[in-house]
């Protein structure tokens, strides 16, 4: 593939980081979109309903206004309906049903711009209480069935890496490569 433009999900602590890390690293003429979270640090301290939609708009707004072809995004929209789902699914309350749908809406427009969408699986990693994981689990199994809704994910090769980071690394390669 000449030119891709990859969004790397998955839900928190599943490795994303360090894939992108290792890719750029290997590829400097990829554009890196870092976690839409740190655009965001002064406005939200916690995780909820407000962060995971205002870290939706920033990362579809990046995704259309990215330019060029070769790009690798921490995160991509279909990451944070995730998370809206599971917090409801969770009974946290806060969202409504609308909300999800324009959540939706907002996301599958921004895929449309994307070629692969690598989905990582947090299988193996374990986080502390601190991060969370009962969120982090229910936020991957939303995650993964978002992405088998071609409305949702569009033209987007959708790819799960398991395994090690040199393992996802090497396969990342491989896709790319063609």
């Amino acid at each position: 593939m000449p030119g891709v433009r990859i969004v790397v999900s998955g839900t928190h602590a599943s490795g994303k980081s360090t894939l992108i890390s290792d890719f750029a690293s290997a590829h400097p003429e990829y554009a890196v979109l870092g976690d839409p979270f740190d655009e965001l640090l002064d406005e939200f301290e916690d995780a909820g309903p407000a962060s995971f939609a205002a870290q939706l708009r920033v990362s579809a707004s990046r995704l259309r206004h990215a330019s060029g072809a070769k790009l690798i995004a921490e995160r991509g929209p279909l990451d944070f309906v995730a998370y809206l789902l599971a917090w409801s699914e969770l009974g946290r309350g806060g969202i409504g049903s609308e909300a999800v749908a324009s959540a939706a809406r907002i996301a599958a427009d921004a895929m449309e711009t994307v070629d692969l969408l690598i989905l990582l699986p947090a299988a193996g990693i374990c986080v502390p209480e601190d991060e969370d994981p009962e969120l982090r689990a229910a936020m991957q199994d939303q995650l993964f069935e978002l992405c088998d809704d071609p409305e949702l994910v569009g033209a987007a090769r959708v790819v799960e890496l398991a395994g090690d980071p040199v393992t996802r690394l090497e396969r990342l390669e491989e896709l790319v490569a063609g």
